[in-house]
């Protein structure tokens, strides 16, 4: 297969995680012989002090051209510690997501076996946690008319949505209920905002088409309750935008660090994959990020081409790299392991499907891997 790759890095450690997802499906093209072609081009923080914009006319035209977006990482202290800013960094993923009508975030939650002690939750809470979450992304308090008024102190923002909003991504999550465990969970606040009991209105009707598929509701502070109480009663959540926003981060901590967390952003005709966490400026050239998180964001784009067993492969090699302890200092603080190496040990790993490949111990520790 063919497939043309907008790289988006983006700022603080945005580069170097994304450096580690791009050598990863370079093994893919390798090992499966594929060809992707890459195309680099700026966003955030790093398009402002550049171009005067976080989001150039040239970034969002490669982006209409492309096959799949694979983004990094955007923001910057110098803004988020200025409220008067005009133009911030975040505004041009928000503006790219518009544009390219990606209304749909979707987030895989899983508790890694290897990794159940490096969480805070006890293992028996968050073992076999296993679930998506569906976040409407165009929608919302996010994208609603804003006001001040001339003095700046009252201020409100909107939260609207419509049927058809609400429509499009619920078919999507009853979807992906149907092919997982049949369970869909609705995450709003109906006992209190409009929009909500839209929500609860329009995905029950929805409901009736999908017979096979179990759906129950939780309000959004219950739910939070829930994720920690009991993670594993979920099988896949669809909320609005910033309910959505705010459970996927919550929900990071159970796998025990937000760099395992990939996601997928997708619409009609476009699909952009990027990790969830942000931008850590503070670790900017330290070879200390964690680029799992950047590295599965490549495996869901190579499922969203039909591309299972390359993306099984990817998944396989993280596995191996997390099983061997080959990881950042977030998993393991004495790990020897910089963001390159595990990036390195994981693209080495990836391998055909038979699994036919001898480990070498002596080499992992020297950061590398061997593959016969």
């Amino acid at each position: 297969m063919k497939l043309n790759i907008a790289l988006l890095p983006g700022d603080g450690i945005g580069p170097e995680v994304l450096s580690q997802a791009v050598k990863c499906l370079q093994a893919v093209e390798e090992t499966f012989n594929h060809q992707f072609i890459y195309r680099e081009a700026a966003v955030g923080a790093f398009a402002i002090e550049r171009h005067g914009t976080p989001l150039p006319e040239q970034t969002l035209t490669l982006c209409q051209k492309s096959d799949a977006i694979l983004f990094g990482a955007i923001g910057d202290p110098k803004y988020d510690n200025n409220p008067e800013a005009k133009i911030r960094p975040e505004q041009g993923l928000l503006e790219l997501r518009k544009a390219l009508g990606l209304f749909a975030n979707i987030r895989p939650v899983k508790a890694f076996s290897s990794l159940l002690d490096k969480s805070p939750l006890k293992k028996e809470i968050i073992e076999n946690t296993d679930f998506i979450i569906y976040r409407e992304l165009t929608g919302g308090i996010y994208f609603g008319e804003k006001k001040t008024n001339e003095k700046g102190t009252v201020s409100s923002d909107l939260c609207e949505y419509s049927e058809e909003e609400i429509s499009r991504i619920a078919h999507l999550a009853f979807k992906a209920a149907k092919n997982r465990d049949g369970k869909l969970t609705l995450v709003d606040k109906a006992n209190v905002l409009e929009s909500s009991r839209l929500w609860r209105k329009v995905v029950s009707k929805i409901g009736e088409s999908y017979p096979e598929v179990k759906l129950d509701f939780l309000f959004v502070d219950n739910a939070a309750m829930q994720l920690i109480l009991n993670p594993k009663q979920f099988d896949v959540i669809l909320t609005e935008n910033m309910f959505g926003d705010i459970l996927s981060d919550e929900a990071s901590v159970i796998g025990g660090s937000i760099g395992l967390l990939a996601s997928a952003s997708v619409g009609e005709e476009n699909a952009l994959f990027e990790p969830i966490h942000g931008s850590f400026p503070q670790a900017k050239g330290m070879d200390i990020a964690n680029p799992i998180a950047s590295i599965l964001s490549a495996a869901m784009l190579l499922e969203h081409h039909n591309l299972f067993e390359e993306a099984m492969a990817v998944r396989e090699a993280v596995d191996k790299a997390l099983k061997k302890g080959v990881v950042t200092k977030d998993l393991n603080e004495k790990s020897p392991y910089g963001t390159h190496q595990v990036g390195d040990f994981i693209a080495d790993n990836i391998v055909d499907s038979d699994d036919s490949f001898i480990m070498n111990d002596e080499n992992i520790d020297l950061g590398k891997s061997t593959i016969i």
